[in-house]
């Protein structure tokens, strides 16, 4: 990370980053008002501006009480400021160099959790992100399938779409990030993964800002081809009281997985950042016995 990354070029950069990232908030947001429209009751997003007191803010937007999403958050920031001491360390610790120097930082990116209403609909994740530091600068992201109720093929289609969007980029990048995921989602203290996994990758520094974008654009773009047949081929499944109890009791390990482990909630409230921004990723029922 040797990079010049003060240069007027790495304005130019985060601003094109934080416009794709609204892009992408906009393309989703008008899918799923789309299939609300047509198989559900109409529900549409409400839209809360978010800051952050040292700089910054986004959009949340965040859909409750749909026929087809039970709440759906689709969230694009762009804050910076300095750093905390704790993010400092935990920034330091992940090799990222000069924080005790000059913890100044930005950041832009789109996230999005969708809880469905019929159990039968995996819920899902995806983030796509671009950090900078005046001494680093790098991508992050991915997307992951949840399903309280698995089926194979749907699990088999959501990863064909992910690992097509890495192949156009690299042909080592899916097993890799897909091996990433696995890790990553894993819930230590209950001994099992959080779904069935997808892709993730962070710190990405190719040395080509270019590439490394294009691949994160095209993690993005990939979301929909990978989730929205699945919600179609579920979405008028029948369901019982049994299939909702188990999508309860699952919502419960999901959260239970973001307040206790997940990178992007610890450092959205480190950071500052509005917290109910931080915590749409939490489901609006859940339940443990």
């Amino acid at each position: 990370m040797s990079e010049n990354f003060t240069t007027q070029d790495f304005s130019e950069r985060k601003a094109q980053a934080a416009k794709w990232f609204r892009h992408l908030r906009d393309e989703i947001v008008a899918s799923f008002e789309n299939i609300e429209a047509r198989r559900g009751n109409g529900t549409r997003f409400e839209l809360t501006p978010t800051a952050r007191a040292d700089g910054g803010g986004g959009l949340m937007s965040v859909l409750r009480g749909g026929a087809v999403f039970e709440k759906v958050g689709v969230n694009v920031s762009e804050v910076h400021g300095v750093l905390g001491a704790r993010a400092q360390n935990a920034m330091a610790a992940r090799g990222v160099p000069g924080m005790d120097s000059d913890p100044r930082f930005w950041a832009s990116g789109i996230s999005l959790v969708a809880h469905m209403t019929n159990p039968h609909c995996p819920a899902v994740h995806m983030n796509t992100r671009m950090f900078w530091t005046p001494h680093a600068c790098w991508f992050g992201g991915g997307a992951d399938l949840n399903p309280c109720l698995e089926y194979p093929e749907d699990t088999a289609h959501f990863h064909a779409a992910m690992q097509s969007a890495c192949d156009a980029h690299s042909p080592d990048y899916y097993a890799k990030f897909k091996a990433w995921a696995d890790e990553y989602f894993y819930i230590p203290h209950r001994n099992r993964a959080r779904g069935v996994g997808g892709i993730f990758y962070d710190d990405l520094n190719t040395g080509d800002w270019a590439a490394d974008f294009a691949l994160t654009q095209d993690v993005g773009r990939a979301f929909l081809p990978a989730f929205m047949p699945i919600t179609e081929r579920r979405i008028d499944t029948s369901w019982s009281e049994a299939d909702r109890e188990a999508q309860l009791i699952h919502r419960g390990l999901y959260a239970e997985y973001n307040l206790v482990y997940d990178r992007g909630t610890k450092f959205g409230l480190e950071s500052g950042h509005d917290a109910n921004a931080v915590l749409m990723s939490l489901p609006p029922i859940a339940k443990w016995t």
